[in-house]
């Protein structure tokens, strides 16, 4: 797993620290949830909260989980959908 850059940081309940980073594996870029600078396993990409608990519409991680509010979703999906079509843009040699 390729470090590129971190897309948000926010302080957890408890204290720690979330962020979740674009990084690259296998050719693909995917977001990767780190709680405390230790990588926390789980969806590659914020899922769907159901049912949304107030402003937390998304969720990612494993144990811990952090949950994630529709605009922190959308700006990691963003994020990692724009760097996949550039890398796709790349390889079509364009």
């Amino acid at each position: 797993m390729i470090f590129k850059r971190t897309i948000i940081s926010k302080i957890l309940s408890n204290g720690m620290k979330a962020d979740v980073a674009l990084v690259k594996e296998d050719d693909i870029f995917h977001a990767a949830l780190y709680v405390g600078e230790r990588f926390i396993p789980g969806p590659a990409l914020p899922q769907p909260l159901e049912p949304p608990k107030g402003d937390v519409t998304h969720w990612m991680g494993n144990h811990p989980s952090v949950g994630l509010t529709s605009e922190e979703a959308e700006k990691i999906l963003r994020e990692v959908n724009l760097e996949n079509s550039v890398l796709q843009h790349r390889k079509l040699g364009h």
